[in-house]
């Protein structure tokens, strides 16, 4: 395993242990809203804060983007920065559905080299090194071979933040629905991506998702074998947070159902 990827798995694996542990006490958790229907726990501060101080105590000159404490430069000028979602689900966790993961990956010169999501629930690790594949604890990732569409599992989130686009949205989502075997919503957009990587899921997409929520799955999907863009299949993903993930093929067709419910601002 590169030693920054192990690195990024120990903080992983710490806030993964803070996650467990306050699972069994979810009634007792202080909770605020950030935003309308965006929550942040305690648990997501203390999760956040193993993981930079794991990192930092390794890696002291690097940057840091974390999702409650923000952006914040490492000693240097550093061409490194670790993106981080402590707890991705939150509003999940908070309802003991056990659907959420940590999310942590490093981006050099701005291009993502190392990723790992864990699923703390099921002690599920999925990890990718650029260049050197994609894996689930030590098993080897491939994204599905389903060919059509008709018969893929395509998951999705549906907005819940910003709801300036839902009526596209809900375009995209009926057409969808007419044309695969199945949606699905599990809330942890992190590990949707995962589940793209691991062929559990042939397809995603979802609007207006932030940075700390994909660059970890993007990362996982491309080194599987799948393709990932933003809703016209193009680069840009990372910056605008729309983003279209899957295998190639039920990635190409999925496009086509996206393309007639964008608007000028989705086509960034």
């Amino acid at each position: 395993m590169h030693p920054m990827l192990n690195i990024a798995v120990k903080a992983a694996r710490r806030a993964g242990g803070i996650i467990n542990r306050a699972s069994r006490n979810i009634d007792v958790i202080a909770v605020k809203e950030k935003a309308a229907n965006d929550y942040v726990s305690e648990v997501d501060r203390e999760a956040e804060q193993a993981i930079i101080r794991t990192l930092r105590e390794a890696y002291p000159a690097h940057a840091i983007l974390a999702e409650e404490s923000g952006a914040s430069g490492g000693s240097g000028n550093p061409e490194y920065q670790w993106i981080i979602d402590p707890l991705d689900g939150t509003t999940n966790f908070l309802h003991g559905f056990p659907q959420y993961a940590v999310s942590i990956a490093l981006a050099q010169k701005g291009v993502i080299t190392q990723a790992v999501i864990y699923d703390p629930g099921r002690n599920d690790l999925f990890t990718a090194t650029k260049g050197r594949g994609a894996f689930l604890n030590e098993t080897r990732l491939r994204v599905s071979k389903r060919p059509y569409i008709q018969s893929a599992l395509i998951g999705t989130g549906f907005p819940y933040r910003e709801l300036d686009h839902l009526d596209q949205y809900l375009g995209m989502m009926r057409d969808i629905i007419r044309n695969c075997a199945g949606l699905r919503r599990p809330g942890a957009a992190s590990l949707d991506l995962a589940y793209v990587a691991a062929g559990r899921l042939d397809a995603f997409w979802e609007l207006g998702l932030s940075k700390w929520d994909i660059a970890a799955g993007s990362l996982l999907i491309t080194e599987a074998g799948g393709l990932v863009g933003n809703l016209q299949g193009n680069e840009g993903y990372l910056e605008s947070g729309n983003i279209v993930a899957g295998n190639p093929k039920v990635f190409a067709q999925l496009l086509p159902l996206i393309a007639p419910h964008l608007t000028p601002a989705l086509r960034g």
